[in-house]
């Protein structure tokens, strides 16, 4: 029986999932674009989703384009670039979060690695000299004395809506304080780790169209607006269907005594 639970959920939920569709929003010649800008990938930054995991996942979450972000590398955010182009998935940015003790960076549409152990603003010159485009990354207080104003000037854009400020208000307030400080753009990103959905916050870019160049250049104009966590899609019935059965079958996978072996050595 349980077995069978375990088969309807994985068909019906097989069968009712579907990619997040959003329409099309086209304003003065600008396309409006739904990007996540800080999303980090397996292996090697602390993360639980491949490349191409969160390539298709993104899909699913109706994002134009994500950032794939190691941290101090940028080779797993090129596989999952390879991976989108060949499947026709999202635009996807070769990204780094440059990651110091404190003050990190998001260094977005850079090919090589910029390394951590310098100043900021010898960090941030180095993703200028590729063509990248630096945003300071979840800038709450603690990390702020290593933000000279001449670091704080070269910065493109920075964070200012994440899953640190839905859980602190104070992290809020902080992350605004800092943009206003610095100017430029501001940014809403999920800074994915394994918990919580790609895009759970994100950034619309009025871009010129969907290329990472076009999204780099319209964070250099500040045409951007931070998002936080949408309303969710209405599950249907099936979705109903496959969560109830999986419910069913770890039920009985756990309680059902036939389901566990008896562990007691038999005599001889």
């Amino acid at each position: 029986m349980r077995w069978v639970l375990l088969a309807v959920a994985l068909i019906a939920g097989t069968i009712a999932d579907r990619n997040i569709e959003r329409p099309s929003v086209v304003h003065d010649g600008f396309r409006r674009l739904a990007v996540d800008l800080h999303v980090h990938p397996f292996p090697l930054s602390w993360s639980t989703l491949a490349p191409w995991d969160i390539v298709l996942e993104a899909r699913r979450q109706g994002l134009d384009a994500v950032a794939i972000a190691g941290h101090n590398h940028v080779w797993v955010g090129q596989a999952g670039r390879w991976f989108s182009r060949l499947v026709g998935g999202p635009t996807v940015i070769s990204s780094e979060e440059i990651h110091p003790p404190v003050g990190h960076v998001v260094a977005l549409g850079i090919e090589r690695t910029v390394d951590w152990d310098q100043p900021s603003e010898a960090m941030i010159d180095a993703v200028h000299r590729q063509g990248g485009v630096a945003v300071a990354a979840h800038p709450t207080r603690s990390s702020w004395m290593r933000w000279p104003d001449a670091a704080v000037r070269q910065l493109d854009g920075s964070e200012v809506l994440q899953p640190v400020t839905i859980l602190s208000k104070d992290a809020g307030l902080e992350m605004r304080s800092f943009h206003e400080r610095a100017g430029g753009a501001a940014i809403g990103s999920s800074d994915y780790h394994g918990l919580g959905p790609i895009g759970l916050c994100r950034t619309y870019v009025l871009a010129r169209d969907n290329s990472e160049a076009a999204i780099l250049d319209a964070i250099r104009a500040g045409r951007t607006e931070p998002a936080g966590p949408e309303p969710p899609v209405q599950a249907g019935v099936l979705v109903w269907v496959s969560r109830i059965c999986g419910v069913l079958w770890l039920l009985f996978t756990v309680l059902w005594p036939g389901s566990r072996r008896d562990s007691t050595p038999r005599r001889s």
